[in-house]
């Protein structure tokens, strides 16, 4: 699979996971949906520079 697969691939999974939890969880509260959303974002952000980025 070619690196830039893999990043869209990562991106489309991260933004499934955060409209699955908005759409779940936080339907009428902007600003706990706004903090999970960045927290989620953060998690990702984490986790792809710990194990998927190559030096």
């Amino acid at each position: 699979m070619s690196r830039q697969l893999a990043v869209v691939l990562y991106v489309v999974v991260m933004a499934a996971v955060i409209a699955g939890v908005d759409f779940a969880f936080f339907r009428n509260r902007f600003w706990e949906r706004l903090t999970v959303n960045i927290g989620i974002v953060l998690v990702f952000a984490a986790f792809y520079l710990r194990f998927l980025r190559h030096p």
